[in-house]
């Protein structure tokens, strides 16, 4: 099978369309063929050898998760057979023509969801739903700030957090672009390249603050984010797109006298340690999906091949919505 393969850590240009053994499904794995692949910013971080469980200089073939087609199946594994439409995470890379996935990270695709939606809505969706919902508990009427409101996480938080109840939504982003993007889901859209995003949002909300938090970026980012979390408010800490900066610092004094929190969260260790919890937000999804209640806007398809013209336009900041690869 092809597969893009970086042989080392660096730019874009390190992903090459190689050879690569088709893989074999183990006992409790599942063989898929893969019709879709979602371009995620954690690709970009193991290209850059910044993210959890890639290793630097040494060869690996990146991305989370695809959609496809059962092949085969493992003699332990049940509910799926040949020909099931999928969407998974795999064991290892998904920018290959061929994934094996753990049978516990394979769930089956609406016959109404395309595999490019699929594929674009399994990390981004269950990461939206779990921070706003399992891990910020937000409720009808409160309020929330999604930071890169205009991205994959973003735009489907958004979507989520009316979907929810939720009064007033807010978003920053970098571009008066991207500002049309939030808008027209619904949030109010703050430039952060031309304002103080804690001000205006500070301003909006007349000195009170939002409920709810959703950070991606740390750093100073994550820092100004805490002068305008509201009493009672939590900040949901899932991301670092700031490689380098200075680590947003708490000060706990200022966290208990106003019972507001800070909490963490990361869809790759629940993939990795607690797998079967990520199971209730990828139905809640796919759902949605089916229902025409949730739409992805994948704005960019690639070739395999062009996943290095796909990861240079992501990195740019320029993308809004998801990107996905095409084998």
């Amino acid at each position: 099978m092809k597969a893009i393969i970086a042989e080392t850590t660096g730019p874009p240009e390190v992903l090459k369309l190689q050879e690569a053994p088709k893989p074999i499904a183990k006992d409790h794995e599942v063989l898929i063929k893969v019709e879709a692949i979602s371009v995620n910013f954690a690709d970009i971080k193991a290209r850059l050898g910044q993210y959890h469980g890639v290793a630097n200089n040494e060869p690996f073939t990146p991305g989370l998760d695809c959609a496809g087609i059962v092949e085969e199946t493992g003699s332990a594994v049940t509910g799926f057979s040949a020909g099931d439409r999928v969407r998974a995470f795999p064991a290892s890379g998904s920018y290959a023509e061929y994934v094996v996935a753990s049978d516990q990270l394979v769930y089956k695709i609406p016959d109404s969801v395309s595999f490019e939606e699929a594929a674009a809505t399994l990390t981004v969706g269950i990461t939206a739903y779990n921070v706003l919902h399992e891990v910020a508990r937000i409720q009808p009427g409160e309020s929330v700030l999604i930071h890169a409101a205009a991205g994959g996480i973003g735009t489907t938080a958004i979507q989520l957090a009316k979907l929810a109840g939720i009064s007033e939504i807010y978003g920053t982003v970098g571009s008066e672009e991207k500002m049309k993007v939030a808008e027209d889901l619904g949030a109010i859209a703050v430039n952060y390249r031309e304002s103080n995003f804690a001000e205006v949002v500070a301003e909006l909300t007349g000195g009170r603050g939002v409920d709810v938090i959703l950070d991606t970026i740390a750093g100073e980012n994550f820092e100004h984010s805490v002068e305008v979390l509201a009493p009672f408010g939590r900040i949901v800490s899932f991301g670092h797109a700031n490689e380098g900066s200075v680590p947003g610092i708490v000060k706990t004094d200022e966290l208990h006298s106003s019972c507001r929190a800070v909490l963490g969260y990361s869809t790759g260790t629940y993939r990795k340690q607690r797998p079967g919890f990520l199971r209730k937000a990828e139905t809640i999804i796919s759902e949605l999906l089916e229902q025409r209640q949730l739409e992805v806007p994948i704005t960019g398809r690639y070739t395999l091949e062009q996943a290095a013209q796909a990861h240079a336009l992501m990195e740019s900041r320029k993308s809004t919505g998801k990107l996905v690869l095409l084998p």
